[in-house]
């Protein structure tokens, strides 16, 4: 039975990290803004349902929720863990085989990712983030912050110039980052 083990704060005030006890995915990232975007996926379905959320974000073990800022936590935390006891996890969709993307990636993009695998998208997922590449047009790289990271202003200035800097120093001096 899928439950709740601890919960955690992010650098995003109105986003928190639940972290479960198994993984409900393997190497997926599953981002959504809103409860359209959300209609295919019962997991996030469910969450959306609980009044005052604005995005859900999930990956291995966790699960980020983001509020709006009229709502409480204590509003949205009892009805979130009810949903994640009672929500049958063979109901996720499957995940899409991440190696057909990496077999039309370019070498560039290849070193790119795996610099972002290594060094950035742990530290992300720490705090209840994520990110990922949407191109890369000749040295310039445009990625989407996900999760936490969504709408946070240090990740938005900061952590986008670190990463643009990492890159630069370990893949190419010509890259730029842009968020997309």
């Amino acid at each position: 039975m899928l439950s709740v083990t601890d919960v955690e704060l992010t650098p995003n005030p109105h986003a928190l990290k639940f972290i479960l006890n198994e993984k409900i995915l393997n190497f997926e990232t599953r981002q959504f803004h809103n409860k359209q975007e959300a209609e295919n996926d019962p997991l996030a379905n469910g969450i959306f349902k609980i009044e005052g959320i604005v995005s859900v974000f999930y990956m291995d073990k966790f699960i980020t929720i983001e509020k709006d800022k009229q709502t409480s936590w204590v509003q949205i935390q009892k009805p979130f863990i009810n949903f994640i006891k009672m929500f049958d996890r063979s109901l996720i969709p499957s995940e899409k085989d991440v190696q057909s993307n990496d077999e039309n990636a370019g070498e560039l993009l290849k070193q790119i990712n795996l610099i972002l695998d290594e060094r950035v998208r742990p530290a992300l997922a720490g705090d209840g983030g994520g990110l990922q590449v949407i191109g890369l047009e000749g040295f310039k790289v445009k990625i989407h912050y996900q999760g936490a990271c969504g709408s946070c202003p240090t990740a938005i200035s900061g952590t986008l110039t670190a990463i643009e800097g990492l890159l630069k120093r370990d893949v190419h001096p010509a890259l730029e980052v842009e968020a997309a």
